[in-house]
């Protein structure tokens, strides 16, 4: 088999690994690399050259300097006094989102929705609207916030080390910004304005004066209790039995239960006072602190949470912080929330004083829904992290240092100055975006070397040929918008990003246009909750379904295609 045809096939199989989802984006990339080394694609001296490409020191970087401002609290102040409280809730929403587009320009997009998705909440259930009408918005306008600056998402990082590998030099900081911030203003006109509308009208439990789900464990206290009367308890104190266990083993749904029996519940009511209309034992103690409040959040991708058991909040917390109940995923999986380890997504209820709660929303990266505390803000600390981000970004843009070694100059000094709490230093870094990222780079550019991306840029050029700069843009852009629905946009970037340039020396149109089309496109992920993390996070709190996605994402995408390819072909035409 010829070496375009391997490469091909390799990438292939990869993307239907990347689709199926069951295995780790991470792992995927790696398997692809080992398949390069054994076909001979990929050279065993350049098979971890990845890991020096500046593009993946430069990602760690923005991730480290992201999460320091995260902590400092200072984001957080910044988005509660931009958006006005006195006025109407499209007003307020508009506000929100432009407020998380600039934070998203300038951190990771996961650390903009973490910090602005308390304030969606309140918003949300301040004007008696359900959270579907802010948090889908709010992800899209994360995503769209990424594409104006270099930093914004890795995709840009990659796209400038594709562009300096071929072309000579990197991107620019600000390369990138006229037909960001067009495609992006034009994004938030539609989300603030209409595009929440074409979201189901569900009203949220909230809205409708009704708490929401929550799953916990009751233990049966007194003597064996027949199992149909216990049901029937549960029922008529408003609980249903999930599962119920014995030891180490589950029982029967007819099997009498007998005292220290756990049994899984599923309720809008609390565990106390369904523990005792059906005269049982509730697993946890009830508090008696004053301003001890039950607040409903999700695990953000990143979490430090994610893999450990429920007691992790107590013990990170000092004990003072509990979960008191989870959310669906141990609904549907019913077992013993001894064996639950906490994934990115889940829903968990922790109870605790106010003044903890903040603090430990924002170090463990867990998105409140139900309750907005504003994070605590160190001010001193605040202004000295974004003094030193700024100052790397004058170094960037006015004396020309390449982005890696200024990012990473300002991490190491931010680490340095313990700005950044140590543990979190290398907790802030998505490790899983980093193996991806240095593996796919390898791949990427076998299918460059084999001859398979001068092949794909053929083909798309004598498809396009002949046709208008508008066209051609559009074209590009939207293959690169359909790959990103099936890829990581990372990978999306590595693969097209050769072949746009080879298309547009076929085609005879800029090279930077082309580049800046599949930019554009790669951070497009608009239509499913697979195609990017921000869309996946909010879709448990929203009520989202798959299709909702669609419905209000395909207009944006139609918005995004047209309003950047218009916008390139005005400045390269």
């Amino acid at each position: 088999m010829s070496p375009p045809a391997l490469s091909a096939l390799i990438l292939l199989g990869a993307l239907v690994l990347f689709v199926s989802e069951r295995v780790r984006h991470d792992l995927v990339a790696f398997l692809a690399l080992i398949a390069c080394l054994a076909t001979g694609l990929v050279a065993p001296a350049d098979a971890f050259t990845g890991f020096a490409d500046p593009a993946v020191m430069a990602v760690a970087a923005v991730l480290v300097i992201g999460r320091a401002i995260e902590l400092s609290g200072a984001a957080a102040i910044v988005a509660s006094r931009i958006i006005p409280a006195r006025v109407g809730f499209t007003v307020r929403l508009a506000s929100l989102l432009l407020v998380g587009a600039m934070l998203s320009a300038f951190m990771n997009n996961i650390a903009a929705l973490v910090i602005t998705m308390p304030i969606a909440a309140e918003i949300a259930r301040s004007s008696k609207r359900s959270p579907a009408a802010t948090l889908m918005p709010l992800a899209f306008a994360t995503i769209l916030g990424g594409m104006t600056t270099l930093i914004g998402t890795p995709a840009n990082l990659i796209l400038s080390s594709v562009r300096e590998t071929r072309l000579g030099s990197p991107f620019g900081f600000f390369t990138m910004m006229p037909v960001g911030v067009a495609v992006t203003i034009m994004g938030l006109i539609y989300l603030g304005f209409v595009g929440w509308r074409l979201l189901p009208g569900r009203r949220s439990d909230a809205a409708n004066g009704k708490p929401p789900w929550r799953v916990y464990e009751l233990v049966v206290s007194g003597d064996a209790l027949d199992a149909a009367e216990l049901r029937a308890r549960l029922r008529r104190a408003g609980g249903r039995v999930l599962a119920a266990f014995r030891d180490l083993g589950k029982l029967n749904a007819a099997e009498a239960f007998q005292a220290n029996d756990r049994i899984l519940v599923l309720s809008r009511q609390n565990q106390w006072k369904v523990a005792q209309a059906a005269g049982l034992g509730a697993d946890v103690a009830i508090d008696h602190v004053p301003d001890a409040v039950t607040v409903r959040v999700a695990v953000a991708h990143g979490s430090p949470l994610i893999g450990f058991g429920y007691d992790e909040v107590r013990t990170r917390s000092r004990q003072q912080l509990q979960v008191v109940a989870v959310g669906p995923r141990v609904a549907r999986e019913r077992r013993q929330l001894v064996d639950m380890r906490i994934s990115a997504g889940d829903q968990l209820y922790i109870r605790g004083p106010q003044a903890e709660l903040g603090a430990f929303s924002a170090g463990a990266r867990v998105l409140e829904i139900d309750r907005h505390d504003p994070v605590p803000t160190a001010r001193g600390r605040a202004a000295a992290i974004l003094a030193i981000f700024t100052a790397a970004i004058a170094c960037i843009v006015g004396l020309g240092l390449p982005p890696a070694l200024a990012l990473t100059g300002a991490a190491v000094l931010i680490a340095a100055l313990r700005l950044l709490p140590p543990e979190e230093i290398y907790r802030s870094i998505d490790w899983s975006v980093i193996v991806l990222l240095a593996a796919m780079i390898p791949v990427g550019q076998s299918f460059e070397v084999s001859g398979a991306a001068a092949i794909a840029a053929q083909w798309l050029g004598h498809a396009l040929a002949g046709m208008p700069l508008f066209t051609v843009l559009a074209a590009l852009c939207t293959v690169t918008l359909l790959l990103s629905i099936f890829l990581n946009n990372v990978a999306t970037a590595i693969i097209m990003g050769p072949l746009a340039i080879d298309a547009a020396n076929l085609l005879h149109v800029s090279p930077d246009a082309a580049l800046l089309a599949v930019l554009i496109g790669a951070s497009s992920d608009f239509l499913t909750p697979i195609g990017h993390q921000n869309n996946l996070l909010v879709m448990g709190p929203g009520g989202y379904r798959f299709s909702d996605y669609a419905r209000m994402g395909a207009p944006l995408v139609v918005i995004v295609v047209v309003c950047a390819a218009a916008t390139l072909a005005a400045l390269y035409g």
